[in-house]
């Protein structure tokens, strides 16, 4: 079983990235689970604008979009800013619609059996809404979203430490990470043991 971590964090390379912090903390819980994890941080691609699967012209989505197919399990990690997701998680959103038109050999949407989750960090407000907005799109598209698969980790309001060096020690973060990966998994086993009948829900 794999899970992917999309981050979608605005620092490319190995610049500190808070919300891959809060990623690699929960990690462990896919580990003990016997899940290959894997993080893409998404500003390392070239990823071009657009709603299709490939955009042509040097475009490096499809790459990501390959280890989304073969994935049991898809998170989308992202930072806050001004109270919202970023804008590259935005993009990643955009790009998985894309492919939503794409179907499994059952004629469902490709997306159906793979189960979706969010985390967001940010020293601000704002995560409810981003999960709520992702999460959202996720079902939208055919992911099975799990109750509890979102974890979350704010600061005070206004400038202040961001989630590493704020210790990464909050009880309420490290309790929903554990839930959510351990819901993710459960629901990912029962949908490959049952998967989710076609009829009534194939794409003509």
């Amino acid at each position: 079983m794999k899970a992917l971590f999309l981050n979608c964090t605005l620092k490319d390379g190995d610049t500190t990235s808070h919300t891959e912090g809060l990623i690699r903390d929960i990690l462990p819980h896919f580990d003990a689970l016997q899940v290959d994890s894997e993080i893409v941080r998404i500003v390392d691609y070239n990823i071009a604008f657009g709603v299709t699967e490939d955009e042509g012209d040097g475009d490096e989505w499809p790459q990501i979009f390959e280890k989304v197919k073969g994935a049991d399990i898809v998170v989308i990690g992202t930072p806050l800013w001004l109270g919202e997701k970023s804008s590259v998680a935005t993009q990643v959103v955009e790009r998985l619609y894309g492919g939503s038109g794409l179907t499994n050999k059952s004629g469902q949407a490709i997306y159906y059996n793979k189960v979706g989750g969010v985390v967001v960090t940010g020293n601000e407000d704002g995560a409810k809404h981003a999960c709520a907005g992702i999460l959202y799109a996720l079902s939208h598209i055919g992911f099975t979203v799990p109750p509890n698969v979102d974890t979350y980790w704010v600061g005070e309001a206004g400038p202040g430490d961001s989630y590493i060096d704020a210790g990464r020690e909050n009880a309420f973060t490290k309790s929903h990470g554990k839930t959510m990966a351990y819901n993710l998994v459960h629901f990912a086993r029962m949908l490959r043991a049952h998967p989710i009948p076609a009829e009534g829900n194939t794409m003509e």
